[in-house]
């Protein structure tokens, strides 16, 4: 009878160790595509909206607004330029001074 229940024991042990590891399995891929994400660079004067929108602090108001002031004004000329569009300030800049390339 011990025997029987150490099986049984044994046996949900395993089925509740292989369950927990392919909820792991499953998503880890999209930790990596924010990673990829976060790591990618944006090219201020190429960037789409979908593109300005994975920077930090920039959703899709102030990616519209960044478009705006491109075709408006024309290429920027440095990365600095980002700051005279309307909303977007020294903290965006900062925060996202890795990943900007004009």
């Amino acid at each position: 009878m011990k025997v029987l229940i150490m099986r049984a024991l044994l046996c949900a042990l395993f089925t509740t160790t292989l369950l927990f590891n392919s909820n792991l399995a499953i998503a880890a891929p999209t930790v990596t595509k924010e990673v990829k994400a976060i790591q990618q660079v944006v090219h201020l004067n190429k960037s789409t909206l979908e593109e300005l929108m994975t920077l930090k602090g920039i959703g899709q108001k102030k990616a519209q607004a960044i478009l705006a002031y491109r075709k408006k004004m024309g290429d920027f000329k440095s990365i600095n330029d980002l700051m005279n569009v309307k909303g977007i300030g020294e903290k965006v800049l900062k925060d996202n001074m890795g990943r900007l390339k004009i």
